[in-house]
């Protein structure tokens, strides 16, 4: 059966660290108990999914144990894996909050070693690992490494995210630099990127295609979001593009990996406290896996990947039925004039699982139109994926916005929408625009134009139908549908 959205049984999916090897995607992830650890006890370890289609995933548990609570890898967080030397190296964070291996009542953090013949089989190196040497940079943040070849360099780099000793303490974030001949002894450098604008940059990944490089990290500080810069050196300048992330809140420590044709982006979607929506965004959660395409001036988009597409091969129409305003329907059309109003109509029952999918388009001065999802039956209750012309953005709502209170107008509720997840796009009228939305149980994932995506949560409104809204303006949608998986891919 498959699992667009993988959670493994009773625990959470932390940061992916994706391998392609031999036809298959291996995707080893920081297993989180979360609530579990009192059964499963203290420590995280490094398990491995394996996919080629990213909608059926074969678990394969533990791969990279983590050590006892006197050894200083008791966590296993997050790093890479680079095929070298006729053997696989795995480099990975070492972390211990006990006694024994904190500096100033802090946990050290470190870089580990194993390696593989096979990949199945991991056998650690204690003797490589390595701490900062905290002179350039503080000896807590020292995290997430990243290893690749250098070809001009003549030696293999390694990414770190890290902090300096100096400066601000809220603009200390960098991504540290070591160099190796020989992936055992590695020499630390000056930072490979230092901006002053973070706390610090989780994850940091680096690829490239054809002439540009690209650099891939997270942060916590400004925004929780995936961010990446580009440049046609690894010297940099490192320039950031007008849209600078991959998705929004949602959608985090997002590493990327290419199969040889296409390279795909692997980051979670985070779960909320108390499966609410009003609840706070959790450390772990679902994967989420969109392609990353390169444009003509270098800039990245991402689009659903075409494999989780063809997965919802069976299509059904609109069923169009409970509605506010005039609506007007023709053969595989409906369209609204709402020109100083709202209006909306009912699509149909919308299941657990599914692909809705439409090609919009609206008049000049609209405010705003798009999708709702899970609407009650007097169409009162719904949530809302809204493009928002005048503002040049795609936002998720909900109705009411109940936000510590019994309604939107109480204290605190004063939000237009989930600010946390506006996704920038330049929208323009009388032009169409794809949308395609993935839904499977609470994850939701938006893709626009096959060039922005927005993942989010659907908790508190469990059933309902889906359908058109459009909101002072007129707007027109074609091709409307919802679309389920075959029933053979349902068995």
């Amino acid at each position: 059966m498959s699992n667009l959205f993988y959670k493994p049984e009773g625990a959470w999916v932390g940061d992916l660290i994706p391998f392609y090897n031999n036809g298959t995607f291996r995707l080893f992830y920081l297993h989180d108990w979360r609530e579990n650890k009192s059964i499963h006890g203290e420590g995280t370890s490094w398990f491995e999914l394996r996919t080629s289609d990213f909608v059926h995933y074969e678990e394969k548990g533990e791969m990279l144990k983590h050590g006892s609570v006197s050894e200083q890898d008791l966590n296993c967080y997050t790093g890479s894996i680079i095929e070298a030397e006729g053997e696989f190296h795995l480099f990975y964070t070492g972390l211990n909050p006990y006694p024994d291996f904190t500096e100033d009542g802090e946990p050290l953090q470190c870089v580990m070693h194993a390696v593989s013949k096979d990949m199945e089989s991991w056998r650690k190196i204690p003797e490589d690992t390595f701490y900062s040497d905290g002179i350039q940079y503080e000896r807590h943040d020292w995290r997430d490494p990243f290893v690749f070849w250098n070809e001009e360099e003549r030696e293999y780099w390694m990414l770190l995210a890290a902090r300096n000793k100096e400066g601000p303490s809220r603009r200390r974030g960098c991504i540290a630099l070591c160099a190796s001949k020989d992936l055992k002894k590695w020499e630390i450098r000056k930072p490979f990127w230092d901006p002053k604008m973070y706390i610090t940059h989780e994850c940091p990944d680096l690829f490239r295609i054809g002439e540009w490089w690209y650099l891939v990290y997270s942060t916590f500080s400004d925004r929780f979001v995936t961010h990446y810069r580009m440049s046609k050196s690894l010297s940099g300048p490192w320039t950031a593009p007008r849209n600078d992330a991959f998705d929004a809140r949602a959608f985090y420590a997002a590493k990327t990996w290419s199969d040889g044709n296409r390279r795909y982006a692997f980051g979670w979607d985070p779960s909320k406290e108390n499966e609410d929506d009003y609840g706070d965004w959790q450390w772990a959660g679902n994967l989420v896996v969109h392609e990353v395409v390169q444009e003509p001036d270098g800039t990245l988009t991402v689009r659903i990947p075409e494999t989780v597409s063809r997965h919802f091969a069976d299509k059904q129409a609109a069923e169009w039925g409970a509605r506010l305003g005039d609506w007007k329907v023709s053969e595989g059309s409906i369209s609204a004039g709402a020109d100083e109003t709202f209006s909306c109509i009912s699509a149909g029952s919308m299941p657990e699982t599914c692909m809705i999918s439409a090609r919009l388009s609206f008049s000049e001065g609209t405010r705003s139109c798009g999708i709702m999802l899970r609407a009650s039956e007097d169409l009162d209750e719904a949530y809302y994926v809204r493009l928002e012309p005048m503002h040049n953005r795609l936002v998720f709502d909900m109705w009411p916005r109940r936000v510590k209170g019994e309604a939107q107008w109480h204290i605190n509720g004063d939000r237009p929408h989930a600010v946390e997840l506006e996704v920038p796009i330049e929208l323009q009228a009388d032009t169409v625009y794809d949308i395609r939305i993935v839904v499977e149980n609470s994850v939701c994932v938006v893709y626009l134009a096959d060039r922005v995506a927005m993942t989010t949560r659907l908790y508190n409104l469990k059933t309902g139908s889906w359908g058109c809204f459009v909101q002072e303006g007129r707007a027109q949608f074609e091709q409307v549908a919802l679309s389920v998986p075959s029933e053979q891919e349902v068995k």
